[in-house]
């Protein structure tokens, strides 16, 4: 029984229902069930034979065998093992002082450190809590303004449910049916450069008024320097790198020098000039995997496909057509030798001056920000090159999270306990609201609101330009009231069917939306990442002053959005570039 007018109310119902802070996921059962009881009613058949039960287990059957969301558990325990493991202290120390000389220094360590373990573990509301912790108080106490220090957290901590690997984006593939590996190609790039975009913000504000963020204290920038490295120069080189080579090949008076425990090895000396060389290693190995997926990997695809083309002895002769050319084109090599030269530039410049204190803020990132760095990277690059799926990645990641914490030893039964059973708790979260949008939704269209509101926006004879903003400031105002797993599993469906119509690309505005939600979590009344501060902030901190400080992050996130419609490259490269389209 077609209602439109019922299905919007089923619409408007499920908003309020919802803001009275009933669980969202039952709320979606009991109106699909309430509201599907009423149309399939039919005064012949007995009750108990209404079709909404047949369609319940129907819809309930097609969200769990969607093998789309068996990777949601094994990211979410990545997540919380890296978090319950207390891997970032040591991170956010190495990182503030590699960045001791840059405005708001604590700040712009807290951004970078908020992005990259937002990416490790893709968990908001334990990023913020976590650097809640470790953060806010250092940058109140060193006279931080409140706004800029709440800002930057809470900003900086939504950050992981954008940057893949997310949750939000594996909810968003199962529901829009896209890939998830396409999504993730797709957001790599604007969830850095809306990472960017908020680092370029501090770095301005702090430079443009120095009383929001004074210069730290000399006790907070100094680097802990062993004492026999002070020696050490004194006999070779103030150059660690020149003195180090020299000593691997003339140990001799280096062996006469005393460490903290005990003499001086040629092993310890090995180890030292090896942390030297790291930041070289990562920059040639990254220039070389370039090369080699840009220029060698298309070239043996190819010389693989004509092997395998070959005909049979006597078999018709075909004339080839024009020879199809194999490789980059010429814009990539100059590129490349730019980048690669800008690179070499700058490490010439870094190891002339390598002294003591550069050599320890490489070994404290070394030990601290390179292992997560490696899994992270690992993680990623076998889902975006194919060499595994999103499951087998998941699987590869919280694998990786275990030996991480076993390795700090920080991971003990506890806390193993703690992880999975959050784990257990967000994947049923997560799944009873498929259950339940699968039904809300399936009623919905019954009902005729889908149809309804699909002749409406039709009906404006809107430009794809102005749908695309009509869309997007619909969820962007949904983002106040509502959480994003409620708009993705609720109200991106409604839009989906007509992005056909207006030939838009569900991937470009799935990004588009995934940078939208961020505001999600920025904008009062609900804003989690304002109330998940303020439960571990000092009592003098008020959520107003929170708010202040989240606003300006929001208007960044509009931004962002507008460049990213005018240069659809920015989102569409990458994913275009790896697999096509």
């Amino acid at each position: 029984m077609s209602d439109p007018v019922l299905g919007l109310t089923m619409l408007m119902l499920i908003v309020v229902v919802i803001m009275m802070g009933f669980p969202t996921a039952f709320t979606l059962m009991g109106l699909g069930m309430f509201f599907g009881f009423y149309a399939f009613y039919n005064p012949a058949e007995h009750w108990i034979d209404n079709r909404i039960f047949d369609l319940m287990v129907q819809r309930t059957y097609g969200a769990m065998t969607n093998d789309v969301l068996i990777s949601i558990p094994l990211f979410v325990l990545m997540g919380y093992v890296m978090e319950r493991g207390a891997l970032v202290d040591k991170m956010f120390y190495s990182i503030q002082l590699s960045f001791r000389r840059v405005p708001a220094s604590l700040a712009v360590a807290t951004l970078i450190v908020c992005t990259f373990w937002g990416i490790a573990s893709g968990l908001v509301g334990a990023v913020v809590v976590l650097m809640g912790v470790i953060a806010f108080n250092p940058m109140l106490r060193a006279g931080y303004d409140v706004k800029l220090a709440s800002g930057v957290i809470t900003a900086g901590g939504t950050l992981g449910i954008l940057i893949p690997p997310s949750v939000m984006i594996i909810v968003y593939a199962a529901v829009a049916g896209q890939s998830v590996v396409k999504l993730y190609a797709a957001a790599m790039f604007p969830g850095f450069f809306l990472a960017f975009l908020y680092l370029v913000y501090i770095l301005a504000w702090a430079t443009i008024n120095p009383k929001i963020a004074p210069p730290l204290p000399e006790e907070q920038t100094k680097v802990p320097v062993p004492t026999w490295m002070r020696s050490f120069q004194a006999v070779y080189s103030r150059n660690m790198l020149v003195g180090l080579f020299s000593a691997l090949f003339a140990p001799s008076r280096a062996m006469a020098l005393m460490a903290e425990d005990g003499p001086l090895t040629y092993w310890k000396l090995l180890r030292n000039f090896c942390a030297a060389l790291v930041p070289f290693a990562l920059t040639a190995l990254t220039l070389l995997l370039v090369w080699w997926y840009v220029v060698i990997h298309p070239q043996a695809s190819a010389d693989t496909e004509a092997a395998a083309g070959l005909e049979q002895l006597g078999s018709p002769v075909v004339e080839a057509g024009p020879a199809t050319p194999v490789g980059p084109a010429t814009g990539f090599y100059v590129s490349f030798g730019i980048i690669a030269a800008l690179a070499a530039i700058v490490l010439v410049r870094y190891y002339r001056n390598m002294n003591a204190e550069r050599l320890e803020v490489v070994k404290l990132l070394t030990s601290s920000v390179m292992p997560l760095g490696i899994l992270t990277a690992v993680v990623l690059a076998v889902i975006l090159f194919g060499i595994t799926t999103a499951t087998e990645s998941a699987a590869v990641g919280a694998a990786g999270a275990f030996l991480l914490a076993f390795h700090a030893r920080t991971l003990n039964w506890k806390r193993t306990k703690e992880a999975v059973f959050l784990t257990a708790k967000t994947t049923a979260m997560v799944c009873w609201l498929f259950v339940g949008s699968a039904l809300f939704s399936a009623v919905f269209a019954i009902l005729g609101g889908q149809a309804l509101l699909e002749q409406w926006v039709l009906s404006l004879d809107l430009t794809p330009v102005q749908f695309m903003i009509l869309s997007q400031a619909i969820i962007f105002i949904l983002g106040w009231p509502l959480e994003w797993t409620e708009i993705i599993i609720i109200f991106v469906p409604i839009f989906l069917p007509m992005l056909k119509h207006f030939n838009i690309d569900p991937v470009l505005w799935g990004v588009l939306v995934f940078v939208n939600l961020q505001a999600a979590f920025l904008s009062p009344p609900v804003a989690m990442s304002a109330f998940y501060l303020k439960g571990v902030s000092p009592p003098h901190v008020t959520l107003n002053q929170i708010f202040a400080g989240m606003m300006p992050y929001m208007l960044i996130v509009i931004v962002c959005m507008i460049i990213m419609y005018i240069w659809p490259g920015i989102t569409l490269w990458l994913p275009n570039y790896l697999y096509g389209g």
